[in-house]
């Protein structure tokens, strides 16, 4: 397994370095998840900045690390998870012209993305996984799971930032969190010793569904 965490800051006022490092830092927090090697990347104007922690699995070199840009340039990516098809999909894209540097599932999704856009690539993934998606041309982040739901993904608003990542640690080391507790979600947590999706413990925080 890997850690994934971001924010965008809709106020726009940080410098790429700053929100880098505050992406980087909320990553850290997921170190158990991601052993191997962190990285984060950011752009000050668009104010969005994205954070991974590294389990290497499918591709040991550096072709594989994360946030990951698209071919194009037009994506950036941080991916957690696995998608078992990957090799058949790779391998269709190839037909298609796509070239690729490394070997691992997530330059895959990022091709398969180029071709195929997001809403026509999801159904087609057979695996595990979470992720968010920074659509540079659009100005988006997407977050997606799998349809069993075996990753997880939390995410909310809070004040300026929209913020997400693989456990709640990550968003709360983001100094504009908001640590209000959810009653509701703690009336659930009393009764079935943990908290029904979609909520959070937080008020602002929710799990993403699955699908």
């Amino acid at each position: 397994m890997c850690g994934i965490a971001g924010f965008v800051d809709f106020a726009k006022a940080s410098s790429e370095e700053h929100l880098r490092s505050l992406a980087a830092a909320m990553a850290d927090t997921l170190t158990h998840r991601g052993p191997d090697g962190g990285d984060a990347w950011a752009d000050a104007g668009a104010g969005v900045a994205l954070g991974h922690r590294r389990l290497s699995i499918q591709d040991l070199s550096p072709a594989g690390r994360q946030p990951m840009h698209s071919a194009d340039g037009r994506y950036v990516i941080v991916f957690n998870g696995e998608i078992y098809n990957f090799r058949d999909l790779q391998q269709e894209l190839a037909g298609l012209g796509h070239s690729f540097r490394g070997h691992s599932d997530t330059e895959v999704l990022l091709a398969a993305i180029v071709q195929w856009g997001l809403p026509q690539t999801l159904p087609r993934l057979l695996g595990m996984f979470a992720f968010g998606l920074w659509d540079r041309q659009e100005q988006t982040l997407f977050l997606a799971r799998d349809r069993a739901g075996k990753k997880p993904l939390y995410y909310g608003r809070c004040g300026n930032n929209f913020l997400f990542g693989s456990e709640l640690k990550a968003l709360r080391r983001h100094p504009g969190f908001e640590d209000e507790i959810d009653r509701d979600a703690l009336a659930g947590f009393l009764q079935h010793s943990w908290v029904p999706g979609p909520r959070s413990i937080y008020r602002a925080i929710r799990k993403l569904p699955a699908g």
